[in-house]
């Protein structure tokens, strides 16, 4: 059971590139909870992750005497469900999110990559992408309220 929710159904052990993978099946998963339920609903749940998350990522680690094993994704579906939370739900800002979280994630810029390096257990695995993610939520929404604003401002000259 502990090896399905770290691995999110499995989906962390995919041969090649088992975040991006990971997230994939988490932003489906989200944007068909998004469909049925509120945001609240997604952060409540997000947050019950997280908690169950972290535990359980400590026990892994410690029976296993590695950190941030390639197949764990969990964290990965905090990451990109705190994108969705904090920007929108239509299909666009979806998306957007889920290309800034990668790239946050991937790239792991400033504070995201101090968190990865220095941050141990459970709350250094998914701390640098709950962080990825509230940085792509944000750069989701500001790119989305850059593009309206565009559209604006050419509509009237």
């Amino acid at each position: 059971m502990q090896r399905l929710f770290l691995t999110f159904f499995y989906s962390g052990l995919s041969p090649y590139a088992p975040g991006t993978v990971g997230s994939i099946l988490a932003g489906i998963t989200g944007f068909v909870l998004l469909q049925f339920f509120h945001t609240d609903t997604l952060l409540l749940l997000t947050i019950l992750i997280t908690v169950v998350g972290i535990k359980e990522i400590d026990k892994y680690e410690k029976k296993s005497g590695t950190h941030d094993d390639k197949s764990i994704v969990i964290d990965e579906v905090i990451g990109l469900w705190i994108a969705f939370v904090l920007s929108s739900t239509t299909i666009t800002q979806m998306l957007l999110s889920f290309v800034y979280f990668r790239l946050f994630d991937i790239w792991k810029p400033s504070l995201i990559g101090k968190i990865d390096r220095d941050v141990k257990g459970g709350s250094g695995v998914i701390g640098d992408d709950a962080l990825a993610g509230v940085l792509a939520g944000i750069s989701s929404a500001l790119t989305w309220l850059a593009i309206e604003y565009l559209k604006g401002y050419l509509l009237l000259h």
